[in-house]
């Protein structure tokens, strides 16, 4: 039999990543005192990316992570300007490694948003490119309600027809369309086809025309191909299209490197094609045509015998039987079942997860079991189901958790009327609103996507169906924390703890299965309107066992520090005959407080404001007034202190803040 297996042309790195990474490698090369990153992977290929750390060059995630004189490479995919404008803050050295197709886009949105047109970008939202892209929309140009002068992402030809029909005519400046660099090309030919019926509407061709070339030489390839295999990090966008291109027209898998081969069945592979992302290193995609060459070459002769036999065996709806992923995209599973039928799983009956995809589930090359649920023996179809087999598999582990009061772990996928479901191994379980451990006031939405410990509360044998409890768990192991604090704490032991609720006199903290409560005059060494000034409902905070009734179950914890103490702290730096800057705090009949610290305040008597009499203080000084005092009496067991102005004025000056201050050639009166 004559195998064979076909290279693309475009195969690897494109001009963008080839010039990034030997900006990179050259930067390692020169070599620094500071540290050298990449802001995120360079490219997204793990093998360049680890290389590239035995080089120095170490991945971090936010500007933040690098620090003055450090060197920080912005990859390919460019950044948005805040990005450069924090690293420069930070005095980084930057080193833009951006592709130019890229940076031509970036001054193409900051024009068109800076005259105030509406930019729509085909691409994914997420991806690093078109965030990078978005962040270079002119500062000027809000997005406001009429939708003028701002960026938006669509990720299709539909989206984009609902983007204009609701912002065309309220964007009186005109409307620009571009695409991101790896945007799919016949996606985008689509999209161009439906603009013409919108008025001031200018498409920008921003497509790399390696990109371009790369996806038509892969759709070609894989028309003439049984079998294609696709190159490239499998969180690259560009090698995610070359796969669902080339998935459209045959079997197609997507590898890393050469090592993924050894998972694949080539058996009846005749044909191979091969093309890679433009994250792939030439040596990867050599690798892999030769490891591929001598795996066909390998291969026994097809016996279609066996074949024959394989395609009589009996399948019906209802039965289970194991099969082989053989593709998966974002709708469906093919799974070879080993008969003549194609295995189909809908992505509905890949999970009970709702949320979970396809990709995030099985991967081509796993062995799976599924349960036949139609067949459609003219078109040689089958339709299966994963979430069945799961299901029957998660109701016996969830029996044999409630018959030995086991506690289950499982993740809370669906909010309903009366209670939530959480899904535990492949089986959905009621919980009830009640057993949730959610107070009623509260909305259940905080638990949707979280995981969650329960215990079956009753089990329908017949209808295999289970109602579990959250708060019975959570019941169960507080009183164990519970007990465990009252047989170990002492009065005096710092422990940690959490702020549950927040009153007028106090705050509850959970120290352990125990709320014990700090009250306010334990709270804090200043003077506060409100608990709340201090801590929020779910801080952790570091608090002091004050007293323990055991009997009652009540605990007494104080938050302030004895080191904080302000009379501790004035004491050991104040002192009597010292001129201190205070601030004025409140005014009285007989003279005005100033706090000198937070937490200390002194009075300056009304006989101590001036070299005057003065009949109202108001007229002398105000709230918020920052003034020189000196320090003329300090009782520190009565918590009092002494302030005089009037020390520091030489005699015969006076000093008056107000409009109404005596003329020049007026003479105050003496204090009487």
């Amino acid at each position: 039999m004559n195998k064979s297996i076909t290279v693309a042309k475009t195969a690897g790195f494109c001009f963008g990543v080839d010039r990034a990474v030997k900006i990179a490698y050259e930067t390692a090369e020169k070599g620094t005192d500071k540290k050298i990153y990449t802001l995120g992977p360079l490219i997204h290929n793990p093998s360049v990316v680890a290389d590239l750390e035995k080089h120095g060059i170490r991945v971090i995630d936010s500007p933040s992570e690098a620090e003055a004189g450090d060197t920080v490479i912005i990859r390919s995919h460019g950044v948005g300007k805040a990005v450069f404008d924090e690293l420069e803050s930070r005095g980084v050295n930057i080193v833009d490694a951006t592709c130019p197709f890229v940076t031509k886009i970036h001054k193409l949105v900051k024009e068109r948003t800076g005259k105030g047109e509406l930019v729509l970008i085909a691409g994914d939202e997420n991806h690093p490119e078109v965030q990078g892209i978005l962040g270079w929309t002119e500062s000027s140009a809000v997005c406001d309600k009429s939708g003028e002068g701002c960026a938006k992402v669509f990720p299709n030809c539909v989206e984009l027809v609902k983007l204009l029909r609701k912002n065309c005519e309220k964007s009186k400046k005109g409307v620009a369309i571009l695409s991101q660099t790896t945007y799919n090309i016949v996606m985008w030919n689509q999209c161009i086809g439906a603009v013409s019926d919108f008025e001031d509407v200018t498409v920008y061709d921003t497509i790399c025309t390696a990109t371009e070339k790369r996806q038509s030489e892969a759709r070609e390839l894989s028309r003439g191909c049984d079998t294609m295999l696709i190159i490239g990090g499998r969180n690259s966008s560009n090698t995610k299209k070359l796969y669902d291109i080339c998935s459209a027209n045959c079997r197609c898998y997507l590898i890393e490197d050469s090592r993924e081969l050894k998972d694949i069945d080539f058996s009846t592979a005749k044909s191979v094609g091969i093309s890679a992302g433009a994250s792939t290193p030439a040596y990867i995609i050599e690798e892999v045509k030769k490891d591929m060459t001598e795996i066909l070459s390998n291969e026994e002769e097809f016996n279609f015998e066996e074949a024959i036999e394989q395609s009589l065996k009996k399948i019906y709806t209802g039965k289970r039987v194991s099969g082989v992923v053989t593709a998966v995209n974002s709708t469906e599973v093919i799974v070879d079942i080993g008969t003549k039928h194609t295995g189909y799983i809908p992505a509905s009956e890949i999970s009970s997860d709702p949320n979970a995809k396809p990709e995030d589930v099985v991967k081509v090359g796993d062995t799976i079991d599924v349960i036949v649920t139609k067949l459609n023996d003219a078109e040689g179809i089958a339709t299966l189901s994963k979430k069945q087999v799961d299901a029957q598999k998660g109701y016996d582990d969830v029996k044999k958790a409630y018959e030995n009061g086991e506690v289950l772990t499982g993740t809370v996928t669906n909010i309903i009327k009366g209670g939530v479901i959480v899904t535990a191994n492949g089986m959905r379980v009621f919980v009830p609103a009640s057993q949730t451990g959610v107070r009623a006031a509260d909305s259940m939405d905080t638990l949707l996507k979280k995981e969650v410990r329960f215990k079956i509360i009753e089990l329908n044998e017949q209808r295999k169906r289970a109602v579990g409890s959250i708060r019975k768990v959570t019941a169960e192991e507080r009183a164990q924390r519970k007990e465990a604090f009252f047989e170990n704490a002492e009065v005096g032991q710092t422990v940690m703890g959490e702020v549950k609720s927040i009153t007028d006199y106090g705050v509850f903290v959970d120290v352990g299965g125990v709320d014990g409560l700090i009250r306010r005059m334990d709270l804090t060494w200043a003077r506060i309107k409100h608990p709340s000034d201090v801590v929020s409902v779910g801080d952790h905070i570091e608090v002091t066992i004050k007293d323990i009734d055991k009997e009652t179950g009540k605990v007494s914890l104080v938050y302030k520090k004895t080191e904080d103490n302000p009379w501790v702290i004035f004491e050991k730096n104040y002192s009597v005959g010292q001129v201190v800057e205070v601030k004025i705090v409140s005014i009285t009949g007989f003279g005005a407080f100033a706090q000198i610290i937070p937490g200390i305040d002194g009075l300056i008597h009304i006989s101590q404001i001036a070299n005057q009499r003065v009949a109202n203080v108001a007229d002398f000084l105000s709230v918020g007034d920052v003034v020189n005092a000196k320090i003329t009496d300090c009782d520190i067991a009565n918590k009092r202190v002494s302030l005089s102005i009037r020390a520091l004025l030489p005699e015969g000056e006076y000093k008056h803040t107000k409009e109404t201050a005596p003329a020049e050639d007026e003479t105050p009166e003496a204090e009487e």
